[in-house]
């Protein structure tokens, strides 16, 4: 079942056009990589589904993305709830420099949660969820700076996952990591696609044929052309895609 519908998506920053007419569905639970070389519209498109572009000045977003049915654009659509049902983990880990368990706590504060016990069983449940626990459980009253990058980074996917939500959007999140981190998160991914729907930007492409269920292919802002990941990396339908695949640009 599709969770995540984009229709006829142009996104300009002011008269420069980023996006050209996407159209792309995401399944539920599962995991979608968006691949294209840099500057080709890959991580403006996944900033577009939580509405991270409204941040910008001068940015226009016509077309629709639904999410469960409902236009995220609507003009009576909840942002902060929306980012609450989709959030993000971006390509350099950033935990806020507070400790382990205020990182993880720091959501469900902010939605509310007061209750200590209830706390408590929120960050060890997003820290085991994250593949981090065993490593910190002893050391959660300590800065979260204290980690390394690896571990870092699987924090700030715990911070997302404690506020319960169903869509994680991915941002290169491993690029800043070595490959020991790297295949870590790679493991970790695959796990949580049984609860949340993914999608992940990356430049790497043994790692999108890793770890995607399905496979987009972006090119100066269109999208080039979209399908299972093993048959997009084995027989594109496109000259463009095999170009590309295959080393040819990029």
């Amino acid at each position: 079942m599709d969770k995540i519908v984009v229709s006829n998506l142009d996104l300009f920053y002011g008269e420069q056009q980023a996006l050209n007419n996407i159209n792309l569905a995401m399944t539920e639970k599962s995991v979608t990589a968006l691949i294209g070389p840099s500057g080709c519209g890959k991580s403006t498109f996944l900033r577009a589904l939580n509405r991270m572009q409204d941040l910008i000045p001068n940015v226009k977003i016509l077309g629709q993305v639904r999410i469960d049915g409902q236009d995220i654009y609507a003009t009576n659509s909840d942002v902060v709830m929306l980012r609450k049902r989709v959030g993000m983990v971006f390509q350099n880990p950033n935990p806020f420099p507070k400790s382990i368990f205020e990182n993880v706590a720091y959501g469900p504060r902010i939605h509310g949660e007061t209750n200590k016990k209830k706390l408590n069983e929120i960050v060890e449940t997003s820290l085991q969820g994250a593949v981090l626990w065993d490593e910190v459980k002893d050391r959660l009253h300590k800065s979260a700076l204290g980690l390394s990058g690896g571990q870092q980074q699987r924090l700030c996917i715990a911070r997302v996952l404690a506020v319960e939500p169903e869509i994680l959007l991915m941002d290169e999140p491993t690029s800043a990591l070595d490959p020991i981190s790297t295949m870590k998160i790679e493991e970790l991914i695959s796990e949580l696609k049984n609860k949340y729907t993914i999608i992940i930007v990356t430049h790497n492409m043994h790692q999108a044929s890793r770890v995607s269920d399905r496979t987009a292919f972006f090119l100066n802002g269109e999208l080039v052309e979209e399908d299972v990941t093993s048959i997009l990396f084995t027989r594109p339908a496109k000259k463009k895609t095999e170009d590309y695949i295959s080393g040819r640009f990029g």
